[in-house]
C-alpha cells in the first residue's frame, strides 16, 4: 500500500484489485465444491473490505490532522502591540517632538537597537514618539505568530519583568539604561487602519494661549473616509493639558462606526484611554478632559461610509496640581473633584480630612456624583471610586449622604489611568448626634423632612425610607358602597415623586393597565378581559390574531398581538408596514443628562419642538413637527380672544430649530409662515375635550441636526401607567411668572386615569391623559400649551404621546397636568394630513 500511495491511488477497492493481480507464487485457495459456491462472497472478502474501509478512514483522519496542523494551527497571525519604555539616563530635547528631525531618528535607532530578543516571532518595532521623563519612548511592535502560540505571546508581552529583560541594551549601546517597559495589544481598528501621513498633526501648547484644531476640512467639508488621524498634543514640563471639544458631529454610535478616542499618553493603548466619543453632542454638553502629564493623544478612526463634519477642539496648558484634597475645618463647607465640572484627571489621588467642632457629628452629602467607568460593576468599584469609612462608591448616584459617628471623617478619591468622568460636588455639615433632624424625620440618606410626611403615601425621601413598613387602609367607592381595602404601595425609588395607591391584586391575578384585576389564566387567552387589551398585548410577538381595538393592524389587514410594534427596528408585519415611514423620533445630538444646574435643554435635544409666534406678541404656544409641512398643536391656542381671531393663519410664524428665544435669527433656526390651521371640529372650549389642531406650513422645512420630526403613535400604541415622559416648552417657570428664554424640559410620569379623575373631580374624558408629579413642583405651565409630551421607547425612538392642554394651576400638589391623548386622536390627524 505504501508504494501505491506514491502513485496517487488511495481508494481501498483499487488497492485490493492490484494486490490480486500481483499475487506471489505459493498462495493457495481452498478448492471449490461447486460453481455456485464460487459465486458467493466468502467471509474473508468481507474482512478485507472492512479492513480497507478502516485504513481509508485512518488515512483520511491523518490527512485531515496534517492539513489542520499546517494550514490552520500553524497559520501566521499578525499581532500588534503598543507600549512605552523609559530611558533613565537620557535628557529630553525639544527636537524629539519632531519625528522627522535628525535627533529623533538618532535616538529612535539607539532605542530600537536595545531589543535583544523581544520574541522569536517579532517582525518589526517602530519608535513612534518621545516625551519627557527623563525620556519616554513610545513604540509599536508587529509579530507574525502561529495561531496556536497567540495566547503565549499575549502572556509574554504582558509580563513586564520579562519584557524589560528583552529590551536590555547590547554592548554597542551601553549608555542606554532602559526600564518600565510595558506593552498592550493594539486596538484592532487602529492596528489594521492605514495611517495617512497627511492626517498626522503635532501641536504644542503656548503658555497663556488657547490652541485650536479641527478635523481636515472642518466645517466646510467632511472628514476623510477610511482614515486614521493622530493629533499629538504637548505642553511644557510640569504642566498638564486641558482639552475641550467645542463642536462634535460624527457618525451615530454603532458597531464599526467612526469614533474619537483620547489617550493620557502618546501611544494609543486602551489602559490609558480617557474617553471614546461618537455621534453628536450638543454644544452645551461638557466635553473637557484633562491629562495627568504633559502629553495627550487624540485619534480619529473612520470607516468607508458616511460624510460628517467632524470636530473643533481647543487645548491649553495648566500647572500640574501639587496637592489634591486637604484639611477642612468649619461647621460646613463644599469640595469637589479636581477641575469639576470638567472630567477629573486620570492617575489622581485626593484625601480630604474633614473635622467639625467637638460634640458634633459630621455628614457628607453628595449633590452630584458621576464616577462611572464602562464595564466596571458599581458593586466592586475597582478603578475610579470614592472611599468613606472603608466603603467604596462609584457609578452614577442620586443625592446621597454618608455620616460619621464622630466629628471627623475622611473622604478619599482615586482615579486610575483609564476612563474618567465628571466627578462629584459635595458638601459637609455638622449636626447633633442625639437629634440629627430636630423636630423632623430623618431619611436613611440623612435628609430631613417634616414628620407629617412619614407614611403619608408620598415619596419624600429620595430612597423612599419615609414610606417603608407602612400599612394603611384607604376608603374606596365600589358602586354606591364605601369599602376599606389594603392598598399597594409600590414605587420607583430615587425620583422623589408621589405614588399612586390602588387596591392590591391577589397573588394569582393579573393587574391590568387600568388597575383592574383579572385571573392570571385570562392573560393571553385571546379575549379582552381587562377592557383595555393590556391582558392580551405583547403575548406573542408577530403572532397573527383576530383584529381588536387594541391590536396593531398591518397594511395587509392582518393584526398582530405584539404591543407597540411600529418603528421599533423589527419586522413584525409580513408586509413590513410596521416599519414604514420611520424617519422620525431620532435626534442627531446625543442626549446627555449631566447638564450642571437647571433644566435648560441642549441645542437640538428636542428637534421637533416648534415655537409659535404672533406678530407683536412673541411666543404664544408650542407645537410639534410631524413632517416637512405639518405641525400638531392644541386647538385652544387658536380661540378668539380679546377681539383677536387667532384662527387666522396669517397671524402666526413658526420657529423651528430654536432653543433660545433671544436668538431667533441663529444660523440653525428656520422660520416658516402658516398656510392653514385645522382645529378638531368637536373641540369644546369649556371642557377642552378634543383639544387638538394641525397646522400646514406655507413652505416645507429642511431637516437638519436641529430640525427633525417626531413619530406619531398608532391608535393602538400603549403608554403604560407610571411611564416617564418628557414635556418641553418656553412657558412660565412658576405659576403667574414670566416665560423662559431657554427651552425648558421636565420629566414627569403618566398617572392612572381613575385616580386622576378623583383628583380633578371627574373632568377627564377618554381624549385626555393625566401626567405629572403628584407631590408637585414639576409641571407644564402657561406658554407651554400645544407643546409636545414625548415618550422615549425601548428602541430609543421617540413618539408624541400627548399635547399640552390644561391644568388646575401649575405644579401644585395633587394637581397634575392634563394632555390631549394622541392615540385617541390619531385617526383624525391621519384624515387631515394623510400621515
Amino acid at each position: 500500500p505504501e508504494s501505491l500511495a506514491g502513485r496517487g491511488l488511495w481508494g481501498g477497492s483499487c488497492v485490493f484489485i492490484l494486490e490480486m493481480n500481483n499475487l506471489e507464487e505459493g498462495v493457495e485457495f481452498l478448492p471449490a465444491m461447486n460453481s455456485k459456491k464460487m459465486e458467493k462472497r466468502g467471509p474473508k472478502r468481507q474482512v478485507v473490505v472492512t479492513v480497507m474501509i478502516i485504513v481509508f478512514f485512518l488515512i483520511s483522519l491523518v490527512t485531515g490532522l496534517l492539513v489542520w496542523h499546517f494550514k490552520y494551527r500553524n497559520v501566521a497571525v499578525r499581532k500588534f502591540f503598543n507600549g512605552h519604555l523609559r530611558v533613565l539616563n537620557w535628557d529630553f530635547l525639544d527636537a524629539y517632538e519632531n519625528s522627522s528631525s535628525p535627533d529623533f531618528k538618532m535616538l529612535a535607532k539607539k532605542v530600537k537597537s536595545t531589543v535583544r530578543d523581544i520574541g522569536s516571532y517579532h517582525k518589526e518595532t517602530v519608535i513612534t514618539a518621545f516625551s519627557e521623563g527623563s525620556v519616554i519612548a513610545y513604540y509599536r511592535s508587529e509579530f507574525l505568530v502561529p495561531k496556536y502560540r497567540e495566547e503565549s505571546l499575549d502572556r509574554a508581552m504582558a509580563d513586564k519583568q520579562s519584557l524589560a529583560q528583552r529590551w536590555n541594551p547590547r554592548l554597542r549601546n551601553p549608555m542606554l539604561k532602559v526600564e518600565s517597559v510595558v506593552a498592550f495589544p493594539a486596538d484592532p481598528s487602529i492596528a489594521y487602519s492605514s495611517q495617512d501621513n497627511s492626517c498626522v498633526f503635532a501641536l504644542h501648547a503656548k503658555e497663556g494661549e488657547i490652541t485650536s484644531f479641527t478635523t481636515p476640512g472642518f466645517p466646510n467639508s467632511p472628514y476623510p473616509n477610511n482614515a486614521l488621524c493622530y493629533w499629538t498634543l504637548r505642553a511644557d514640563a510640569n504642566s498638564i493639558i486641558s482639552l475641550t471639544f467645542k463642536t462634535l458631529e460624527l457618525e451615530q454610535c454603532r458597531d464599526g462606526s467612526d469614533y474619537i478616542k483620547v489617550y493620557n499618553s502618546l501611544s494609543p493603548v486602551e489602559p490609558h484611554a480617557l474617553v471614546r466619543l461618537c455621534g453628536n453632542y450638543a454644544p452645551s454638553y461638557n466635553l473637557t478632559f484633562l491629562s495627568s502629564q504633559n502629553v495627550m493623544l487624540v485619534t480619529l478612526v473612520t470607516n468607508k461610509e458616511g460624510r460628517f463634519p467632524g470636530f473643533k477642539a481647543e487645548f491649553f496648558q495648566l500647572p500640574k496640581m501639587k496637592v489634591c484634597g486637604g484639611t477642612l475645618k468649619a461647621e460646613s463647607g463644599t469640595f469637589t473633584t479636581p477641575y469639576y465640572p470638567a472630567h477629573y484627571p486620570p492617575a489622581t489621588d485626593c484625601v480630604w480630612n474633614i473635622e467639625v467642632p467637638p460634640k458634633k457629628n459630621v455628614k457628607v452629602r453628595f449633590n452630584m456624583f458621576f464616577v462611572l467607568e464602562p464595564g466596571i460593576p458599581v458593586s466592586s468599584c475597582t478603578k475610579d471610586y470614592v472611599q468613606i469609612n472603608s466603603t467604596r462608591y462609584c457609578g452614577e448616584r442620586p443625592q446621597f449622604v454618608v455620616a460619621s459617628t464622630t466629628n471627623k471623617i475622611e473622604v478619599r478619591f482615586h482615579s486610575d489611568q483609564s476612563y474618567t468622568d465628571t466627578g462629584f460636588l459635595a458638601e459637609y455639615l455638622s449636626y447633633d448626634s442625639s437629634d440629627p433632624c430636630p423636630g423632623k424625620f430623618t431619611c436613611n440618606t440623612g435628609r430631613c423632612i417634616d414628620r407629617s410626611m412619614r407614611c403619608d403615601g408620598w415619596l419624600d425621601c429620595v430612597d423612599g425610607s419615609d414610606e417603608r413598613s407602612c400599612r394603611r387602609h384607604q376608603s374606596v367607592v365600589v358602586g354606591r358602597l364605601e369599602k376599606w381595602v389594603l392598598v399597594c404601595c409600590s414605587f420607583v425609588s430615587g425620583r422623589g415623586e408621589g405614588r399612586e395607591t390602588q387596591p392590591c391584586c391577589a397573588a394569582d391575578s393579573f393587574k391590568c393597565d387600568s388597575g383592574k384585576c383579572v385571573p392570571s389564566a385570562h392573560k393571553c387567552d385571546g379575549k379582552d378581559d381587562c377592557g383595555d387589551g393590556s391582558d392580551e398585548g405583547g403575548c406573542a410577538a408577530r403572532a397573527t390574531v383576530p383584529c381588536r381595538e387594541y391590536t396593531y393592524k398591518c397594511r395587509s389587514g392582518h393584526c398582530i398581538s405584539k404591543q407597540n410594534p411600529e418603528c421599533d427596528g423589527e419586522q413584525d408585519c409580513a408586509d413590513n408596514s410596521d416599519e414604514d415611514n420611520c424617519n422620525c423620533g431620532i435626534r442627531s445630538y446625543t442626549r446627555r443628562s449631566r447638564i450642571v444646574g437647571g433644566q435648560d435643554s441642549d441645542v437640538g435635544e428636542w428637534p421637533w419642538q416648534v415655537s409659535l409666534h404672533v406678530k407683536g406678541q412673541g411666543h404664544i404656544c408650542g407645537a410639534s413637527l410631524i413632517s416637512e409641512s405639518w405641525l400638531v398643536s392644541a386647538a385652544h391656542c387658536f380661540l378668539q380672544l380679546q377681539g383677536i381671531r387667532y384662527s387666522d393663519p396669517s397671524l402666526w410664524t413658526a420657529y423651528l430649530g430654536l432653543t433660545d428665544q433671544g436668538n431667533r435669527n441663529g444660523d440653525n433656526v428656520q422660520t416658516r409662515k402658516v398656510k392653514r390651521i385645522i382645529s378638531h371640529p368637536y373641540f369644546n372650549d369649556y371642557t377642552y375635550d378634543y383639544d387638538i389642531a394641525v397646522m400646514e406650513l406655507q413652505t416645507p422645512v429642511t431637516f437638519s441636526s436641529v430640525v427633525q420630526p417626531i413619530c406619531l403613535p398608532d391608535a393602538t400604541h400603549n403608554f403604560p401607567v407610571g411611564k416617564d415622559l418628557w414635556v418641553t416648552g418656553w412657558g412660565a417657570t412658576a405659576e403667574g411668572g414670566s416665560g423662559a428664554s431657554i427651552l425648558q424640559k421636565a420629566e414627569i410620569r403618566l398617572i392612572n386615569q381613575t385616580i386622576c379623575n378623583q383628583l380633578l373631580t371627574d373632568q377627564l374624558t377618554p381624549r385626555m391623559m393625566c401626567v405629572g408629579i403628584l407631590t408637585g413642583g414639576v409641571d407644564a405651565c402657561q406658554g407651554d400649551s400645544g407643546g409636545p409630551l414625548v415618550s422615549v421607547e425601548p428602541s430609543s425612538r421617540m413618539f408624541l404621546a400627548g399635547v399640552v392642554s390644561w391644568g388646575d394651576g401649575c405644579a401644585q400638589r395633587n394637581k397634575p397636568g392634563v394632555y390631549s391623548r394622541l392615540t385617541s386622536l390619531r385617526e383624525w390627524i391621519k384624515e387631515q394630513t394623510e400621515l
